[in-house]
């Protein structure tokens, strides 16, 4: 999994894109991100012809210095499942009582 920031020059935003390999996807059809930054709403990502699933957005550095998120997954069979993000800056508690970690993003 690959994780970029473009900070932008003519704006205080910074780019941020999710590459997910296939070999990583564990055989999902489609994934969503969700994230503190958009309250939590899915942002799907696109799935290449070569396999990877890509999603790119724009966040205010003005508004957030960092994020939690994770990726949500489906199979072939619609089935759902948490596909666990690498790479990320730090991870935190869920607050789910299951012992899971969000990954936390930081932009500022």
């Amino acid at each position: 999994m690959t994780i970029k920031k473009q900070y932008l020059k003519s704006k205080p935003e910074v780019k941020v894109t999710f590459e997910i390999e296939a070999k990583d996807s564990q055989n999902a059809t489609s994934i969503v991100l969700l994230s503190e930054h958009n309250k939590w709403q899915p942002i799907e990502f696109k799935k290449l012809k070569n396999g990877k699933f890509k999603v790119m957005f724009n966040v205010s550095t003005e508004a957030v210095t960092n994020f939690q998120y994770t990726f949500q997954a489906k199979n072939a069979d619609n089935q759902e499942f948490i596909l666990p993000p690498a790479g990320a800056d730090d991870y935190v508690d869920n607050g789910m009582n299951d012992g899971g970690k969000n990954a936390l993003l930081q932009i500022a």
